[in-house]
Parts: C-alpha cells; sequence; structure tokens
C-alpha cells in the first residue's frame, strides 16, 4: 500500500481489476440512453415512455444503495459484488427479449439494483484495504467508472450499425457472464463490522457528511443540468449532431484524468478548501451557458467546467469515507450515491421542461444560484463542524 501523499502508477495499482469491473458495469448504465430513438422507432414507445426507460435505473439505484450499502458493513461485500454482477446480465438479457414497455422498465430496474449493490460494495473494499491511498483509489476508481458511461453509448451506436438494435444487449450479457467469472477469481472479502447495529439515517446526523452531501447536491445539480440540457443548447446554437456527441465525450476526459489528483488533494488539504474551488468555478460556467450564445467559446467554458467537476466528485467521495464510523464506511458511501442518484433523476427531468418553458437564460441562472447557496451551506456547515 501507499504511503499519504504517495501514489503508484495505474498500471502498477493492485486494485486495477476492481476499476474494471466498476467500468465494465457501468457501460450498461449508460448503452440504454443512446438507444432511446431506436426504441421509440421500433416499438412506438412515447416521450414519457422513454424517460420512464431511461430514469428507472437510476431510482432503483437509489433503493438499492439505501438498503443495501449496510450489508457490505456486515462482511457481505464479496456476495454484494457477485450478486449485482449477475443481475447485470440478468438485466441486460432482459433488454435482449423485451418487446413491451412494462419488459424494459423491468429489466433497467433489475440492473439499477445490480449497480447499487455493486458500488458501495466497491468503495469500501477498496477504502479499507489502503485507507492511507483512499483519496487516489476512489478518485481512479470514479474515473473509471466516467469511462464506463462513455463507452457504453459509444459501443451501443457502433453495434446498433452492425447488428441492429438488440446486438448491444447481447454484447453487453456475454461481457457480464465473463465479468462473472473474472469477479469469481478476485479476493472480494471484507471483514465484517457492527454495523447492522445502526441505521444508514444515523449518517445524516455527522455534521462533516452533512457538509459533503451538501456540495454533492451542488455537484449533481450541475451535472443533471448539465446532462439535460447540453444537446439542446448546441443544437440551438447550430451545432452538428457530431460536434455535440465529441463535446460530451470531451467533458469526461478531465475527469477521467484528474480524478485521481483531485481525491488525493481532498486527502491531503481538506474537503472543504478543494469543493469551495471546484463548486465555485462550475456555477460561474454554469452561468455562462444561459448568457453566452457564440459556440466555440462554450465549449472551452465546458472543458473548464469538466476539470472543476473532476476535482469535487472525488473530493465528496473521500469526505464522505473519512467522516463515516468503521462500522458504516458503506453506508455512508452508499447514502451519497443514492442521493446524487436522487437529486440527478429529478433535476434531470425538471430541466429538460424548465428549458423548453424558459430558455436557457433562466435554467442555468437558476442552477448557478441553487448551486452557490448549497456550496455556501457546506462550507457553513464544515466550520461549524470543525470547531465544535
Amino acid at each position: 500500500m501507499t504511503a499519504p501523499g504517495e501514489t503508484t502508477r495505474l498500471a502498477d495499482d493492485p486494485f486495477l481489476p476492481y476499476y474494471a469491473v466498476t467500468a465494465v458495469l457501468t457501460m450498461g448504465y449508460g448503452s440504454v440512453f443512446t438507444l432511446l430513438a431506436e426504441f421509440r422507432s421500433e416499438f412506438g414507445f412515447s416521450e414519457s415512455g422513454l424517460g420512464l426507460i431511461a430514469s428507472a435505473g437510476f431510482f432503483a439505484g437509489f433503493v438499492a444503495q439505501i438498503s443495501l450499502a449496510p450489508l457490505a458493513d456486515r462482511g457481505r461485500s464479496a456476495t454484494m459484488i457477485r450478486t449485482g454482477v449477475a443481475l447485470a446480465g440478468v438485466g441486460m438479457l432482459g433488454m435482449v427479449v423485451a418487446d413491451e414497455l412494462w419488459q424494459f422498465i423491468a429489466s433497467r430496474v433489475v440492473f439499477g439494483l445490480s449497480t447499487g449493490a455493486v458500488a458501495p460494495a466497491m468503495r469500501r473494499l477498496l477504502i479499507v484495504r489502503d485507507p492511507e491511498g483512499i483519496g487516489t483509489t476512489l478518485g481512479r476508481l470514479t474515473g473509471f467508472d466516467v469511462l464506463g458511461f462513455v463507452l457504453g453509448p459509444a459501443l451501443a451506436a457502433a453495434l446498433v450499425e452492425i447488428g441492429g438494435l438488440r446486438l448491444p444487449f447481447i454484447v453487453l450479457v456475454v461481457a457480464d457472464v465473463l465479468l462473472l467469472f473474472w469477479v469469481g477469481r478476485l479476493e472480494l472479502h471484507s471483514e465484517a463490522t457492527d454495523g447492522d447495529k445502526q441505521s444508514i439515517l444515523t449518517l445524516l446526523r455527522v455534521p462533516k457528511i452533512q457538509s459533503a452531501l451538501l456540495a454533492g447536491v451542488a455537484f449533481f445539480l450541475t451535472l443533471a443540468y448539465f446532462e439535460a440540457t447540453w444537446s439542446l443548447l448546441l443544437d440551438d446554437l447550430g451545432a452538428e449532431t457530431w460536434l455535440i456527441g465529441l463535446s460530451l465525450s470531451l467533458f469526461t476526459i478531465p475527469m477521467i484524468i484528474l480524478a485521481p489528483r483531485g481525491g488525493r488533494m481532498a486527502q491531503e488539504r481538506g474537503h472543504a478548501p478543494v469543493v469551495g474551488v471546484s463548486v465555485s468555478v462550475a456555477a460561474l460556467c454554469t452561468v455562462a451557458y444561459g448568457w453566452i450564445d457564440a459556440l466555440w467559446v462554450l465549449l472551452f467554458i465546458s472543458l473548464i467546467h469538466a476539470i472543476a467537476d473532476a476535482f469535487t466528485m472525488p473530493a465528496n467521495q473521500v469526505a464522505i469515507a473519512q467522516a463515516s464510523p468503521p462500522d458504516q464506511v458503506a453506508a455512508g458511501q452508499g447514502l451519497f450515491s443514492a442521493m446524487g442518484t436522487l437529486v440527478f433523476g429529478t433535476v434531470a427531468y425538471a430541466a429538460g421542461a424548465m428549458y423548453e418553458a424558459e430558455g436557457p437564460e433562466l435554467l442555468y441562472t437558476t442552477a448557478a444560484i441553487a448551486m452557490v447557496v448549497f456550496l455556501a451551506a457546506s462550507l457553513v456547515r464544515d466550520r461549524t463542524a470543525s470547531t465544535q
């Protein structure tokens, strides 16, 4: 293991196979977004039905992370990860054979349960094995998480062109089966704690966790607004479809590269100094989206925004890990992810409607103000906790 402030090269990181598991699972999460238009053409689903397909996985993940994360603190990380990977395969198989709306929704629910089981268990596993290096470890895990989310839609789009609508899900079923054999060879055991004696909701009384959750809301707000309306904004400014897709891919690159540094910085310098700067920068970028109509300037601003987010996300995860009691490490990670899933799913739905009704100026200005409010609350709570 590494000493504080010391890092290993990614190729030498003993947790690389664990990062890869996360990336493969997240590919399935993101792949469906590329195919929604295909579902409408093939099956005649309405826009509201497509929204249910897209959002079902998020809300299932929310429920799973709240209810299942404490099991990892009870020493069941191995069972959760292996069961989660198996459920991912079942969910993808459901997408292969489904032809009615409820079947697609049910398949997404199963897949959401799988990722909700794996994510907190995986984070706890890595945190307890290398507590001195959680900044780099959680940062790299975040990077691979984002990488999978980006590769999934790209892979799905390519496979549809090659073999039709079902082929992406067939490939993902095969990938999940192979992944299940792989995780069967990984060391996934973690010692049990007394986490079964505590409710996950008791974490809400921990001041430092409150601070990180408030900063997390600010982060997921801007992410939800961005994901839900960015393509609409660029399209209104005359961008070609290929440029919109490229801009979304480029947005993820800084997070993949810089997230380990962001996590390490939060571990060394503290949560508040990192998110105080990164969320403020992201808020300035967000308000700019509504008032600048020069396409290439907006693309440049989005890269600055991406760099800021690369520090915010792992900093929040590190803060949750450091503030969680030893017997509730997984519960803390599950609580944070569940909160993010809930905020993302809710705000992303509202953002599209607000964009159409009010336009980008009000939408992005409102988002930036909300981010600043939640950031200020986070910093105040952190300072209050530090003086207690």
